[in-house]
């Protein structure tokens, strides 16, 4: 058996690297114990390619940086045959997406055919080239860096994508006394007292074990119910308030139930817990969902944005009970 206090421990180490964004490090652990990719939001200089680096040396994991660049070819990034001279035969050349985590980096620079090319490697886990489908590694994942889609050089990711991200995380700037620790840190880094290494933690075998035990977590029948309830509520907002039809012109798909009924499973089992509540399915409601709805042009007339709306939906679906009777349905089962 795996225990969480591992889980728990690789975060400390990670927040030795990282100074503040509590969010961004507990959802990239989540998604290593779930086999999720992360999709991380925000302006240059906030360390998320260092927090996606950091994480794969304390995995012990094979890892792979993508800059995405808008002359990049899929081929660059899913391998191709290569004519070898001597023997006149194509062999198969492996490209970086063969790794068990790989950063895309500024994944929106790169255009659209390029980012399509990793649509059956995030959602099968396999390459397909020359006609030929090939496995990727089992603890494969996918954290990818964004940076807003108003500054120049990006490109928008197509729907399909971004429904392959189980989270969207949005980072902002620290705080000045976070800002004032990077600056020591650095120094020290600078002066050869750097105390942030550390051999790696976890094994990929530890990770995938972790996996089968969060897979076998009790989650309640009301707890299954509220969570196709809060993603159903995207397509069917004019039933909960009548004021918000029309507001969103796509909803969240089926694939936003599922992302957030592992994702909190996830959480549960990092909190020590053997069961999930509904404050787990509501602490990363706003990451499952904030990539897969889009506001439509009337709604953003009344001022609605994708984080409005979300908030707006966990307010008008009730909450079926708290984690103390989650115990009480679990024991009666």
């Amino acid at each position: 058996m795996v225990a969480h206090e591992k889980f728990q421990q690789l975060k400390s180490h990670l927040q030795q690297v990282i100074v503040g964004q509590e969010a961004l490090l507990d959802r990239m652990i989540i998604a290593l114990l779930t086999g999720g990719h992360l999709l991380l939001e925000g302006p240059p200089g906030l360390a998320k390619t260092t927090a996606v680096k950091t994480l794969s040396e304390g995995v012990k994991a094979s890892f792979q940086r993508i800059q995405f660049t808008p002359d990049l070819m899929p081929g660059d990034v899913t391998g191709s045959d290569i004519l070898e001279t001597q023997t006149g035969r194509l062999t198969f050349v492996k490209g970086p997406i063969f790794h068990e985590i790989v950063l895309a980096d500024e994944i929106n620079r790169a255009p659209p055919k390029v980012q399509s090319a990793l649509l059956e490697a995030m959602a099968e886990k396999q390459v397909t080239a020359g006609g030929v489908t090939r496995g990727l590694p089992d603890l494969f994942i996918v954290m990818a860096t964004q940076n807003p889609l108003e500054q120049s050089g990006t490109y928008p990711l197509p729907e399909a994508q971004l429904d392959r991200f189980m989270l969207h995380v949005e980072l902002d700037y620290p705080s000045e006394a976070e800002e004032l620790t990077i600056l020591r840190r650095d120094r020290a880094r600078h002066f050869g007292e750097d105390v942030t290494s550390w051999e790696a933690l976890i094994t990929p075998k530890a990770v995938l074990e972790a996996r089968h035990q969060i897979s076998e977590q009790y989650v309640s029948e009301a707890v299954e119910q509220y969570i196709v309830a809060l993603t159903g509520a995207t397509r069917r907002l004019a039933e909960l308030d009548e004021r918000l039809a029309n507001v969103l012109e796509i909803g969240a798909s089926p694939r936003a139930s599922l992302s957030l009924l592992h994702a909190a499973s996830a959480k549960a089992w990092l909190m020590g817990r053997d069961y999930v509540t509904p404050d787990d399915v509501l602490a990363l409601l706003p990451d499952v969902l904030r990539h897969r709805i889009r506001v439509s042009f009337s709604g953003r007339a009344k001022q609605w944005t994708e984080t409005k709306v979300i908030n707006k939906i966990m307010e008008l679906v009730p909450v079926p009970f708290s984690g103390d009777e989650v115990v009480k349905l679990k024991a009666a089962d």
